[in-house]
């Protein structure tokens, strides 16, 4: 059967550091696309001159921010998917989202992916929420749930099948609505109103034959290793379908947007295929050549991940099945196209 070819990266510092000698980037250095303008960076998304430097004195329409949630996910305790103090998390995202705001158009929009531990108080969702009414220039717009198709099996609880979402905006942004409508066709019939004197029917009203998401969106797959858009490594990736609601309803053709926790690449790759440019970037060099890479394959193969193929196939990674830590052994080491891009030197 197939399985990935790598384990989560941020979790192995053997495979991590394997991986390292293939990326492009270093801290504070930045790729600049030729092709569209995207930009790719590896930097602190805490960082306000890094972050400053990234946007070249422009502003952002949208902004799609997936940062660490603060919880143990997969019995891991990582560096970048860890755990640590509710207050120390909160100061480190005042930071952030200080830094996110500085970078908005007077009229933008804001969405935050947030987790919420179950045994522990449901941090940090609740405790961001009320921090996020410190920035009075954001207004709360929608608050959303994600329903994952696949879950974490309990005989003693509710399986957890949700990832939350919150939506703000700054000033007054466009929001496309027809980007909500669905696949799902409707299948109920009532909710009878009057209009113009006549009896409706709900169906004969709406604009659609199938049905809004709302803010409870139940028609997006959770990205496992059998989908092509399966970045291996890549815990905490996003789907790609929800990431193309977002940018199609809260952002306009040859928009900026922004995203400051790149990861896997999600919200690159829904610009590229939206007629959008981005600037994105992470801490860790892995995922920020992980997105370069993504858009590369894109563009030459028209897919979008690497489904259970590795996106380093010049590494040749090997694993101990016992104790399930990783080690890297380097083949056929060949280096990272640059045909698509021009380096950006290192801010210092």
């Amino acid at each position: 059967m197939a399985k990935e070819k790598l384990k989560r990266i941020d979790g192995c510092e053997d495979i991590r550091s394997a991986l390292l000698p293939h990326c492009r980037l270093r801290e504070g250095q930045i790729w600049q696309d030729t092709v569209r303008g995207h930009r790719i960076a590896c930097l602190d998304a805490t960082d306000k001159d890094a972050i400053a430097e990234l946007m070249a004195a422009e502003k952002s329409s949208l902004a799609v921010q997936d940062p660490p949630y603060n919880l143990v996910v997969a019995n891991t305790n990582s560096v970048n998917l860890g755990q640590t103090s509710v207050k120390d998390y909160l100061e480190w995202s005042r930071k952030w989202v200080g830094a996110t705001c500085n970078v908005l158009k007077n009229d933008a929009s804001l969405y935050v992916w947030l987790g919420a531990d179950q045994k522990a108080g449901f941090q940090p969702l609740a405790d961001i929420m009320v921090m996020m009414r410190e920035f009075t220039e954001l207004k709360t717009r929608s608050f959303i749930t994600m329903r994952n198709q696949r879950g974490y099996g309990t005989q003693k609880n509710w399986m957890a099948v949700r990832q939350e979402l919150l939506y703000y905006v700054k000033g007054q942004p466009t929001f496309n609505v027809e980007a909500e409508y669905t696949d799902i066709p409707k299948i109920l019939r009532g909710y009878y109103k009057e209009v113009n004197g006549q009896m409706t029917e709900n169906s004969e009203r709406s604009k659609s034959k199938n049905i809004r998401a709302g803010n409870v969106w139940v028609d997006i797959q959770q990205v496992f290793y059998r989908m092509e858009e399966n970045v291996p490594g890549c815990y905490a990736q996003k789907p790609l379908k929800a990431t193309e609601r977002i940018v199609s309803a809260s952002s306009g053709c040859d928009d900026l947007v922004v995203d400051f926790f790149a990861h896997s690449g999600t919200t690159l790759l829904a610009c590229e295929r939206l007629g959008r440019r981005c600037f994105t970037s992470d801490v860790d060099p892995v995922f920020a050549e992980i997105s370069i890479r993504r858009l590369e394959r894109y563009r030459q193969t028209g897919k979008t991940g690497w489904q259970f193929n590795s996106p380093f196939p010049e590494v040749d990674v090997g694993w101990d099945q016992e104790s399930r830590s990783g080690t890297g052994r380097v083949q056929n080491a060949t280096p990272a196209s640059d045909n698509l891009f021009d380096y950006l030197p290192a801010r210092r």
